[in-house]
């Protein structure tokens, strides 16, 4: 302040200008994603990509190949090797192929546990939805091939992936055999079957959204119940048809032969029954509650955060308080 001219005091001209303050800190000016719609959509996953809870790392492809190449030994080997002629004979060697099946389905989980590829939250997802699959199946309960537990598993394998859905076919046809008393010989070619059903749901094109992933996913859950029976009738088709018929198995006869008469085999037996029951319940339960099921599962699977990327920040820094 200065002195006017009738003594009083008067502004200055120009303010002091201080020069003890500090400088301004300079503030982290990233985005708020939560605010930011441009940084969102920057951050979100596109929808084409999958949400893969269990990656396929080299090391998983290897180990769900060998699974796929053991299952389909444990099936077709009758093709190649004289069996007993007991209509039991899988009785003494169910034991064996369910140990061979388990650690199989083990080595997905723990070679993904070792690499980092499976964590708690896609362990307890894939508890969840074991429990609620083996649920759904005394729903049905195989009556006229009416099966419930098909869908749930083509509609999570699509979404969480093909691991995953190797997974969990395996998981849930085991946890659904202890709840219904289905424990049998049967058991592990049941699970090896399902675990292939939600392999190939996870493989399917990702592009495809809307009415066409469902069209998409109906049909081919609608083929995966034929392949179901068809593939399952291999277990005990060498051994109960009996000998002497037109559809039994003959020992040592050409490969092509013994095909052919199990094509007929199968569809005399299965495909105009239990297979086209459980044909219409996948489509009749995919195209009602399909859309409902998939949306609830990709909201379960953004909320994990299975694909969130990690990334460090600095802190942000404020200025000095006086």
């Amino acid at each position: 302040m200065t002195a006017g001219t009738d003594g009083g005091p008067r502004p200055a001209d120009h303010p002091p200008r201080p020069t003890d303050a500090a400088p301004a800190a300079p503030e982290d000016t990233a985005p708020d994603p939560g605010k930011d719609p441009a940084a969102r959509a920057a951050t979100e996953r596109p929808s084409g990509r999958r949400t893969s809870v269990i990656r396929l790392e080299p090391r998983t492809s290897v180990v769900l190949l060998l699974a796929t190449l053991a299952g389909l030994a444990m099936f077709c080997w009758p093709l190649f090797a004289p069996p007993q002629p007991a209509a039991t004979a899988h009785a003494a060697d169910a034991p064996l192929l369910f140990l061979l099946a388990m650690p199989v389905i083990l080595a997905v989980v723990l070679a993904e546990l070792s690499s980092g590829g499976m964590d708690p939250k896609a362990l307890a997802l894939l508890g969840v939805l074991s429990a609620v699959n083996a649920g759904l199946r005394p729903l049905g309960a195989g009556t006229a091939g009416i099966e419930t537990v098909f869908f749930l598993l083509v509609l999570a394998g699509r979404v969480f992936g093909p691991g995953f859905g190797f997974a969990l076919g395996a998981v849930s046809l085991f946890a659904s055999a202890l709840l219904t008393a289905g424990v049998g010989p049967w058991l592990p070619f049941q699970m090896v079957s399902a675990a292939w059903i939600g392999l190939g749901a996870g493989l399917l094109p990702q592009r495809v959204r809307g009415k066409a992933e469902i069209a998409m996913l109906a049909a081919y859950g609608v083929l995966a119940a034929y392949v179901f029976g068809f593939i399952m009738n291999m277990w005990f088709w060498p051994f109960t048809a009996g000998p002497g018929t037109q559809l039994s198995f003959t020992a040592g006869a050409p490969l092509l032969e013994n095909l052919h008469t199990f094509f007929l085999f199968t569809l005399t037996t299965s495909t105009f029954g239990w297979d086209t029951g459980r044909a219409i319940t996948n489509l009749l339960a995919i195209l009602l509650v399909g859309p409902a099921v998939l949306a609830v599962l990709r909201r379960a699977a953004r909320r994990a955060a299975f694909d969130a990327p990690v990334r460090f920040t600095p802190p942000r820094r404020t200025a000095p308080h006086r």
